[in-house]
């Protein structure tokens, strides 16, 4: 009985331990990708994503900077290589609907050319 314990607590602390690592492992690459859009760094994000084997579209939806996905990270740090970079990886359906936009232009955002871009690829 006793021995059955210390083999499913070994086994808690082990699975515990690996999903901390992998969870860290996820939030440095956001933290990474959330500097370089913000530092406007198209070949630095580019080279991240590329060394990570990810694409945009498959993260688009999870990563959060500052509270924002990293389109409107992007126009809020007025990053345009890099918004444009990621406008390019999205699918038109992701940004079809416009929400994008409607954010932009409700904070304070509404000149931005990335907005342009944004129209351009959704065919708003």
């Amino acid at each position: 009985m006793k021995l059955s314990t210390a083999l499913l607590s070994v086994s808690l602390v082990v699975a515990s331990m690996s999903f901390s690592s992998t969870a860290s492992a996820n939030d440095q690459l956001a933290v990474s990708l959330c500097e370089y859009v913000a530092a406007n760094d198209k070949g630095g994000l580019r080279s991240k994503l590329k060394s990570s084997r990810i694409k945009i579209r498959n993260i688009y939806d999870s990563v959060l900077c500052n509270g924002n996905n990293l389109l409107r990270h992007a126009i809020a740090s007025n990053a345009v290589d890099a918004g444009e970079y990621i406008i390019k990886n999205l699918p038109k359906s992701t940004l079809a609907d416009g929400a994008d936009i409607a954010w932009a232009e409700g904070n304070g955002h509404g000149g931005s050319a990335l907005i342009g871009a944004i129209k351009d690829r959704a065919g708003l």
